[in-house]
């Protein structure tokens, strides 16, 4: 299961993340803002245009606006 699956109101613990499939700068901005192996994120919203883009995604006490080819690249298990 990938992070951009997860429907508002659900929580996961982040397993892993494809930094391969990411731009490096993408990558080091998630890495800076709490995204990777072991965090716990939620959905609290999805947005409405061009397949929900973008994720509004819970992570600690932020929220952080997701671009859902990013939220693809983690794989997550539902808490």
């Amino acid at each position: 299961m990938t992070l951009d699956s997860l429907k508002p109101g659900q929580t996961a613990r982040i397993v892993a993340v494809a930094w391969d499939v990411l731009a490096p700068d993408e990558g080091k901005r998630l890495r800076a803002l709490g995204f990777d192996e072991g965090a716990e994120v939620g959905v609290s919203y999805r947005g409405v245009f061009a397949g929900s883009d973008p994720l509004a995604i819970t992570i600690g006490r932020m929220t952080v606006a997701l671009r859902r080819v990013h939220a693809a690249a983690m794989a997550v298990e539902q808490l």
